[in-house]
């Protein structure tokens, strides 16, 4: 009979506590290693036979590269959610060797729930969504930063003039200047900035739709299928790709609870009670169904560039068919909770979250397409 060794593994950037619960119920720190694949090596080698290992570690900044490491080894590894995990009501203590016990002390109880680990691909197109996605937030850093000075200084664009075009920028280099050098150095530098993330987002976009383009057949036709929504563009499928992976493996309830945009709940016996969005879940995946969702507050229409990437991209009959049934559906749903008195926050809300669930069922019918199918 097969005795199953159950590792908990508690990773800091250098280094790793290491806890065992044997079969027989003991469980045991074996202290503190180096985060080093030698290192890792070394003790995995100690353990015994990689077969009766099942190894996990909480989901944090040092990513999936130890997960890769053990899997390489031949380890069986589980990248566990650490807001999920158990904890005893009382508990004051916290070290490391403590967190790799209860890890290990857990895992043998089936206790913990593993997150999503991302193939390559994935991780690439995600790392690289989210590169631009702190560009912008860089950008907007920098346009407040430039905008406050000058409005400190009185320094207002003519009428009729919108911020950060190209003659708004051009303005700003010809027209405004300062007698103190001190306050004109720093207006170049303002600006020098703003520039500079502008430049920034232009080179990353740029990578961005050459990621898409050489991605795996499945994630670009994923990508392309979604685009088929209104407000969803390549950008805003993309991250919605790279952020959820593989939509098979959720339910739609599911997926909708993973994004945050489900009401939080305190019921007891005959009450009910519910309270606002849980906001669990990933973040990024959230903010950009919200964005979306906000289109669906206007009349069902297909033009423009939505109309122009439905042609280019040419998508299914099928696809194009559950796109405008989501325009007619999330439009009324959108008036309907209007009307009724809900705020738009909250109406938007609830249009996003029904907006996921077509997301999933355009998702997983282009999954399926691209799975090899049996003779």
């Amino acid at each position: 009979m097969t005795k199953i060794r159950f590792i908990g593994l508690d990773v800091h950037a250098e280094t790793i506590a290491v806890a065992v619960a044997e079969p027989g119920g003991e469980v045991r720190s074996l202290g503190t290693i180096p985060n080093r694949i030698e290192s890792v090596r070394k003790m995995i080698g100690k353990l015994g036979a990689v077969k009766e290992l099942r190894a996990c570690y909480e989901a944090g900044p040092t990513g999936y590269v130890l997960y890769w490491q053990l899997t390489t080894l031949g380890v069986e590894c589980q990248v566990v959610a650490p807001t999920l995990v158990p904890v005893k009501a009382g508990e004051r203590v916290k070290t490391d060797r403590r967190d790799a016990e209860k890890l290990a002390r857990c895992h043998r109880a089936g206790d913990l729930t593993a997150v999503w680990v991302p193939d390559e691909a994935h991780e690439a197109l995600r790392d690289l969504v989210r590169a631009r996605e702190a560009g912008k937030k860089d950008q907007l850093r920098a346009r407040h930063r430039l905008s406050k000075f000058l409005l400190r200084h009185g320094r207002r664009q003519p009428d009729g003039m919108n911020a950060w075009t190209k003659k708004h920028l051009e303005w700003i280099k010809s027209h405004v200047h300062f007698d103190q050098p001190a306050q004109e150095a720093a207006l170049q530098d303002y600006f020098h900035e703003v520039e500079h993330a502008a430049a920034r987002i232009e080179r990353l976009e740029k990578s961005l739709d050459d990621a898409i383009s050489k991605a795996p057949e499945q994630i670009r036709g994923v990508i392309e299928a979604l685009q088929a929504l209104r407000g969803v563009a390549q950008l805003t499928a993309a991250t919605i790709v790279s952020e959820i992976g593989s939509f098979s493996r959720f339910e739609p309830r599911k997926l909708m609870g993973y994004s945050g945009l489900v009401a939080s709940e305190h019921s007891s016996g005959a009450k009910v009670k519910r309270g606002s969005l849980t906001k669990t879940g990933n973040a990024h995946l959230r903010r950009v169904i919200v964005e979306a969702a906000w289109t669906y507050q206007r009349r069902p229409w297909i033009g423009g560039f939505l109309l122009r990437r439905q042609r280019d991209l040419k998508l299914t009959e099928e696809v194009k068919e559950i796109a405008w049934k989501v325009q007619y559906r999330l439009h009324k749903r959108y008036s309907k909770l209007t009307a009724s008195g809900k705020n738009k926050n909250q109406t938007v809300a609830a249009v996003g979250r029904e907006l996921l669930g077509f997301i999933w069922d355009i998702a997983v019918r282009t999954e399926y397409q691209y799975q090899p199918q049996a003779a």
